[in-house]
């Protein structure tokens, strides 16, 4: 899997600094080193005002640098350091924020991968999505609603209070909750937060077009089999 690098874009030349930085100090510690998000895609503008996201997979837990961001030479970098095991168990997990994570164990550009180790995380989820059953993703659905319908709550209460700024932002939240809601019923994954809101339609929605969403998310959970809605014996027994 090797990268496409352009030398006119400076997030391929930070990027390659940086990778080359973590082997030169961890030698002993670094199984792989890549790219993801939109320089991974390469098929953003390539104006280089989107982080670059790296991924350093160790051979242990705690190994190798320290996560990190920074901004290095105008470009802001996003440095997220896992053990390799750990990050192919959570590869093969599905929870309310697979939408928004799942893109990071598919598209990946190498820097290092001297073992293959990258087309093995992305095959291993694959392979997991393979043998998901519907209960896991609506199971995950529901959580994601939840807090969806947590946040839309609170921004009403704020709107009513005329804490109009924080209203905006937690209405914010619930339309990227209810995004992945989205998500989780139609096994979508999206890039990033902002490309989940497009690709669903919620990037406008006002407070009353997301709690219309909730309600017909909460109806379809339902529809699913398990209300969202229940008494105490249902919420101890899970």
């Amino acid at each position: 899997m090797t990268a496409e690098r352009s030398l006119d874009d400076p997030r391929w030349r930070v990027a390659e600094r940086v990778g080359d930085a973590v082997l030169r100090r961890f030698p002993a510690d670094v199984l792989a080193v890549a790219v993801h998000g939109p320089l991974a895609h390469g098929d953003d503008d390539g104006g280089g005002d989107s982080e670059v996201g790296l991924l350093v997979a160790t051979y242990r837990p705690g190994a190798g640098p320290r996560p990190s961001t920074r901004r290095v030479d105008g470009v802001l970098v996003d440095l997220t350091v896992a053990g390799a095991d750990d990050y192919l168990r959570r590869a093969t997990t599905i929870t309310a924020g697979w939408p928004l994570a799942a893109d990071r164990y598919v598209t990946t550009r190498a820097l290092h991968d001297p073992t293959g180790w990258l087309p093995k995380l992305r095959d291993e989820h694959l392979a997991r999505l393979a043998r998901a059953r519907p209960a896991e993703f609506t199971t995950a659905a529901r959580q994601a609603w939840y807090r969806g319908s947590a946040a839309h709550a609170r921004a009403l209460r704020l709107a009513e209070w005329y804490e109009t700024d924080q209203a905006l932002l937690v209405l914010g939240e619930a339309r990227l909750a209810a995004a992945t809601v989205q998500g989780l019923f139609s096994r979508t994954y999206f890039r990033d937060p902002g490309d989940a809101v497009r690709r669903t339609g919620l990037a406008g929605a006002d407070m009353t077009e997301v709690g219309a969403v909730l309600t017909r998310q909460a109806e379809e959970l339902a529809a699913r089999g398990r209300p969202v809605d229940g008494t105490v014996d249902d919420l101890l027994d899970g």
